[in-house]
Formats: C-alpha cells, structure tokens, sequence
C-alpha cells in the first residue's frame, strides 16, 4: 500500500496520478487510520501531520518518502528507511547527477543559476540550492523569479505552463566563453512519473533503517 500524505496541490496530483501507475493501493493519509500493515508512506504535506507518520512508520516498519525540502526527518535518527527526495523527476536527477560528480571542475569561472516556479511558491527549491551547491555557488546567490510576466517574457515559459513549472539555468562563462544548461518541467507528470518509479525501487530493494538522499539510488541504478 502507499500513503500519500498531504492535501496541496502536490499530494491531490500524486492521489490523481499514482493509481494508475502503481500496482499497489493508494490512499490518503487520511483514509489510513485504521492501516497496521507495512507500506510506503509519501510525504507531500506541509508538516504538520509528519509526528503521526514518524509514530506510524516507526510501529509499522514502514518506509517514509519525504518530498518536502528541509523537512525535519532529515536531521533526525529513525529505525525505518526515509527516502529524502527533493525532486522525483528522474532525468532531472541525473542530470542533478552528474553536475554533482563534474561541478567542481568550474570553481574558477563566473556562475550563475537562475530558477524560476509557479507565483505561489515562496521558498528556494531544494534542486536549485542543489544545483548551486555543485558549481560551488552560495545558495543566496541564486536569482528566484516568480513574476508571471518574466517568465513568460523573459524565460519563455508557455502561458499554460505558468501556474505548474520548474525551469532552472545555469551559466558558466570566462572572458573568451560561455555555457548555458537549461532545465524545464513542466505540468505535474514528470513528478507522479518519477516517484512512481522511486516507489518500485523501494519495494524491490531491502531497505536498511537509515536515511538515503534519492541521489542514491541513482548511484545504485536502481532508477
């Protein structure tokens, strides 16, 4: 079984979504009251409820797939697997992946990351601090944009896509050069698409009661 908690727009899209990806049952946080058996707990709120699944997982031996960024399970020792997935869309993984592993080769050059998401989003995404992170730039340093009529101008991100995206850029340039890496997500899929693959990794390795970064798995393969 997976358990989708949360009642934002990400877990009503997932709620929306999984079913037809996943062989499992999906239900709400809310309909699992009475749940005692292991299952896959997601993660998609905003916190609140995280106590009550923490209690759960813990009872259950269940594994806990936590989507927010800078959730408090990230600091915390459990005896049950916690999967921290701060994007699920698996080529921007790998992609996140591989600047990891390379990004240092540009420590000496001009960098710049830009990233921009629907209007209502207040927070640095965890993938642009990523981001920032392997090309050794400040997470300060990153330019959030949000206004409608930049990304839409300047960006060029399709109207229908205003309300639903994630679009980062990344800059690397010396006096005589420069490159330009570009990501764009758009719509809810390729989020509902990637974890469900994320969740098929969960039930097909065993899992030790300890933390992974989502990175991991890529490492592994396993996605």
């Amino acid at each position: 079984m997976v358990i989708v908690v949360g009642t934002g727009k990400l877990a009503r899209e997932l709620l929306s979504v999984l079913p037809s990806t996943s062989p499992c049952e999906v239900i709400a946080w809310a309909d699992a009251a009475q749940s005692e058996g292991k299952s896959v707990v997601v993660h998609a709120g905003s916190g609140r409820e995280l106590e009550d699944v923490i209690t759960f997982c813990q009872k259950t031996g269940s594994t806990l797939v936590e989507l927010a960024t800078g959730s408090e399970i990230e600091s915390r020792e459990v005896g049950f697997p916690v999967v921290v997935c701060p994007n699920t869309n698996i080529l921007m993984l790998k992609f996140m992946g591989m600047l990891a592993a390379s990004g240092h080769h540009f420590k000496n050059y001009k960098v710049s990351v830009i990233e921009s998401h629907q209007a209502e989003k207040s927070s640095v995404p965890g993938t642009a601090v990523a981001l920032a992170q392997s090309l050794g730039l400040p997470s300060e340093k990153i330019l959030s944009i949000r206004d409608p009529q930049a990304q839409r101008e300047d960006l060029q991100i399709p109207p229908e896509y205003l309300s639903r995206h994630a679009y980062h850029r990344i800059e690397i340039e010396d006096h005589v050069g420069r490159i330009v890496l570009e990501t764009k997500v758009f719509g809810p899929a390729p989020y509902a698409e990637g974890l469900a693959q994320i969740l098929s990794a969960v039930r097909s390795n065993k899992l030790e009661g300890r933390r992974y970064n989502v990175m991991e798995f890529i490492v592994n393969g396993w996605v």
